[in-house]
């Protein structure tokens, strides 16, 4: 039964107390209309737990800005979730719509570094997260005792002679949970083997990100993606204010799973509030690396979380190396992820217990 604002109540209990459901959490549509943002369909969730997100219907069913009892857990860069219209996929020009967000999705046939891969020139990190959602739907319905909030929606790569790749994303929450559950179901429906490339990348800023921060992750093993970042990978878990004319870090994690095949990361703020902690758990087996982005600039202060099936250096060091994903024609990937928020010292604790033991 839901737990809401210190009770559990059961279905009726709730229902007594409320005109509406919406009067204490749920899902509403809208449609953005400031800026280049305007015409971006959206939807704004209420978990009634304490964290409230939006959802980019209009930018590839994206978790775009989130909070949790007021406190921002997602970076949100100055281009705001602009809308698809404005995509420039050549080279770098997928930077000037990067809205940051907690979930930007990158693929679904190429993700990672600008790079040539046969006749084919790919821009960072692929098309998906621009492309808007069709067969969109969201609601929330009581199921076993618990009220489940619920948006979903589908996207498809596909051009004349080319890819037909579709994902279908479904976000759920359950009224007075702080968790976000994504359930991503990919499926090359054309009739040739197709390259599949997909990368999380969760982009976490302030109050969170800062000096009494630290990233915890079950690693058998951590490496630098060049030479600048393995020299500075003795601080790869702990971060600072900050700084003026820094580089970016990227780390590559060799998570350890659990017997289930799930791996959990998190990062931990125990001198924001009563102690914030922010985690992913997701199946190791389909997003075998994990890659962090540490970019503690002025204005660009983030940390990336990318739990991926690939590298970021782009689709042609993938295949050089053996590890380029392919689906066959028909043939379909499932991608499941939780995001969750553990708050207090015993919470905490007992979250990074869980992972250390992994």
């Amino acid at each position: 039964m839901p737990r809401l604002f210190g009770r559990e109540l059961s279905e009726y209990q709730v229902r007594e107390r409320v005109g509406s459901i919406e009067q204490v959490g749920g899902v509403e549509r809208m449609i953005l209309a400031e800026g280049s943002s305007a015409g971006v369909e959206a939807f704004r969730v209420r978990t009634g737990g304490g964290l409230d997100f939006t959802v980019l219907g209009g930018r590839g069913m994206d978790i775009g800005a989130a909070e949790y009892r007021g406190y921002p857990l997602a970076w949100v860069s100055g281009t705001g979730p602009a809308h698809s219209a404005f995509f420039e996929p050549e080279g770098l020009g997928w930077l000037r719509t990067f809205h940051g967000g907690l979930v930007c999705t990158c693929g679904l046939t190429w993700a990672g570094a600008p790079a040539t891969d046969g006749d084919q020139q790919l821009g960072l990190h692929g098309r998906v997260s621009h492309i808007p959602a069709r067969h969109l739907s969201s609601g929330g319905r009581w199921r076993d005792g618990q009220y489940i909030i619920f948006a979903e929606g589908e996207m498809r790569e596909t051009s004349v002679f080319g890819p037909d790749v579709l994902m279908r994303r479904t976000v759920t929450s359950v009224l007075g949970e702080p968790r976000i559950q994504i359930d991503d179901v990919v499926t090359n429906d054309g009739f040739a083997p197709q390259e599949h490339m997909i990368i999380y990348h969760c982009n976490l800023g302030f109050p969170l990100m800062g000096p009494d921060a630290e990233l915890v992750t079950p690693a058998s093993q951590v490496v630098g993606r060049d030479e600048y970042s393995q020299s500075t990978i003795a601080r790869w878990a702990r971060f600072s204010d900050p700084q003026p004319g820094v580089e970016e870090r990227v780390y590559y994690h060799d998570l350890k799973a659990r017997a289930d095949g799930m791996t959990v990361v998190a990062v931990v703020n125990r001198g924001l509030g009563e102690g914030l902690a922010l985690y992913f758990e997701y199946d190791r087996g389909p997003l075998w690396n994990m890659s962090q982005w540490k970019m503690p600039g002025q204005s660009t202060f983030v940390l990336g979380i990318e739990p991926a099936n690939c590298h970021v250096q782009g689709r042609p060091f993938e295949r050089d190396r053996g590890t380029l994903q392919v689906l066959e024609p028909g043939e379909t990937r499932e991608h499941k992820m939780t995001i969750g928020v553990a708050e207090g010292r015993q919470e905490i604790d007992q979250l990074v217990k869980s992972i250390k033991a992994i």
